[in-house]
């Protein structure tokens, strides 16, 4: 038999060894959901796997069809000329835009021009000497192109024109993006405060400009996508979109299935989010269609908002996973929330949250574990009681991070994974450990883009599934049966913090579950 006669199955089957396939995605209610999909940008494809494959394409059309489905699914491309011509290109081959699944949108700092406004360009020759090594020439083209791009509107005509022929689009993601001439430059003028009057590098209006373009192109290609993220969304961005009719954001809003987003360190974050409150309250109670939310803010900045003043009461009758980082809350916010998503909820995140004076973490674990009675998986990363938090900034020292898998103080194997999570070689439990498995096309990044990573915005990942209580803590003694003790008493809860051991056990301890057998 030859090559020719095996099925396509058998054939993707060969390719998935070559090139892992990205159509392979995890339900969002499990607990690896968005480890695969996760804020960390995929790198490059490996050359010797992109070039493997392109030949496999080469051979027939057969073989070209079926190698497409790998190189395409994952298209990323960057706000830049060359990037958005590209991405034209690919929109106009009608057999290469059909597999399209996921698009990520790499955008860059924008030059903002100070009060010296049309002498910028001559400005930055003029700073040759002292930017040292730097090309100022590079500078000078990457202004002019910006302003370019954004006053003929070429991005959302591309945009527009790529989302429309992506038919299978499922998500779509809005990245930072920091190469390493930008970042110099950036550190050069935040030494020399005099320059931020002629030229600034800034994020916000960057964020704001994507978003609505992207809004835009969604809107008028009635496209199918119903997945939004972004790792770095700046909060002045969301207010632009405030501006917009109401009647145009519940349309987008009707069509979101999965919503993650993850603030960026900006000035005043809760004022911030506060005046953002309206614009949520109109997007959550028209997103009738929602399974999983995640909303995040930077760990070392917790906001202090209650919980309703983003979500106002709302009750998602799909919900089936649910997230939230770094907040400062009381015991009943977290409890109120969960008991209205109780019929289908399977998965709670709870990272980098913060409970408040008077409010105790066994009284929240104790509720999730008597009312919760869908709830499979928990995850508890660096839960913590205010004051403990606030007096460890004030006393300059670091929150230490839970320690890495496979360190001296987590003896797991990822040996003893659950098998479902198997196949997603290198990422044993993102929920501890920064690593993700990647899934990247050989089709996605042009390779004189590929040397420029998207800045990382706070791993917004739901953690996989594994075990989660290091092999050398001694706490299965259920002989197979998986029950705990209902009592709380057990959790060990002193009111004042919530070292890692102890989070680790109470993860378990919500689901009913056992450290060694799993969910009873």
């Amino acid at each position: 038999m030859g090559i020719l006669d095996l099925s396509n199955e058998l054939l993707r089957e060969i390719l998935d060894h070559i090139e892992a396939d990205p159509e392979k995605l995890i339900g969002v209610d499990r607990r690896a959901y968005l480890s695969q999909e996760s804020f960390k940008p995929p790198p490059p494809p490996d050359r010797d796997q992109a070039h493997h494959i392109a030949n496999f394409r080469l051979t027939c059309k057969r073989f070209s069809d079926l190698g497409a489905l790998h190189q395409f699914s994952r298209v990323t491309t960057r706000f830049s000329r060359k990037g958005l011509k590209r991405l034209e290109n690919i929109a106009r081959q009608e057999h290469l835009a059909k597999h399209v699944k996921k698009f990520s949108y790499m955008v860059p700092f924008f030059y903002v021009e100070g009060a010296c406004r049309e002498h910028v360009r001559e400005l930055l020759p003029a700073l040759a000497d002292s930017l040292g090594t730097l090309d100022v020439s590079h500078f000078v083209r990457k202004v002019t192109e910006q302003k370019e791009i954004v006053q003929t509107k070429e991005d959302l005509r591309v945009l527009t024109l790529a989302i429309s022929a992506f038919t299978s689009l499922q998500h779509v993601q809005i990245l930072r993006l920091q190469d390493q001439e930008d970042a110099m430059l950036l550190s050069y003028i935040r030494q020399r405060r005099d320059l931020t009057q002629l030229v600034e590098l800034r994020w916000p209006p960057a964020c704001s400009h994507s978003t609505k373009t992207i809004g835009a192109a969604l809107l008028a290609s009635r496209s199918p996508c119903s997945r939004f993220s972004s790792p770095m969304l700046s909060p002045q961005s969301a207010l632009g979109v405030v501006a917009e009719p109401p009647t145009t954001v519940s349309v987008l809003a009707e069509r979101l299935t999965c919503l993650e987003l993850h603030f960026d360190d900006g000035d005043d974050l809760d004022n911030r989010m506060r005046e953002l409150s309206t614009l949520s309250k109109v997007v959550f109670h028209a997103a009738k269609n929602m399974q999983a939310v995640h909303i995040g803010f930077p760990s070392h900045r917790p906001l202090s908002l209650r919980l309703e003043e983003i979500f106002h009461h709302v009750k998602w009758d799909k919900l089936v996973a649910f997230g939230i980082q770094a907040w400062r809350l009381d015991a009943d916010e977290i409890i109120g929330l969960a008991r209205r998503h109780r019929e289908r909820l399977r998965g709670l995140r709870l990272r980098d949250v913060l409970l408040r004076d008077g409010s105790r973490w066994s009284d929240v674990l104790s509720a999730l574990r008597r009312d919760m009675f869908r709830l499979d998986w928990v995850s508890l990363r660096r839960i913590d009681y205010e004051t403990h938090f606030d007096e460890q900034w004030v006393l300059g020292a670091e929150v230490p991070d839970d320690p890495l898998i496979g360190s001296s103080s987590d003896e797991e194997s990822s040996d003893s994974l659950d098998d479902d999570w198997d196949h997603h070689n290198g990422a044993e439990d993102d929920d501890d450990d920064d690593h993700f498995p990647s899934h990247h096309s050989q089709g996605s990044m042009d390779e004189s883009e590929s040397e420029a990573e998207p800045e990382q915005g706070g791993n917004m990942d739901f953690p996989p599934m594994s075990p989660d209580t290091p092999a050398s803590v001694p706490w299965c003694n259920c002989n197979g049966r998986g029950s705990f003790d209902d009592n709380a008493d057990c959790l060990g809860d002193d009111g004042v913090q919530v070292t890692y051991t102890q989070r680790k056990f109470w993860e378990r301890w919500v689901t009913g579950g056992c450290t060694e057998h799993g969910r009873k």
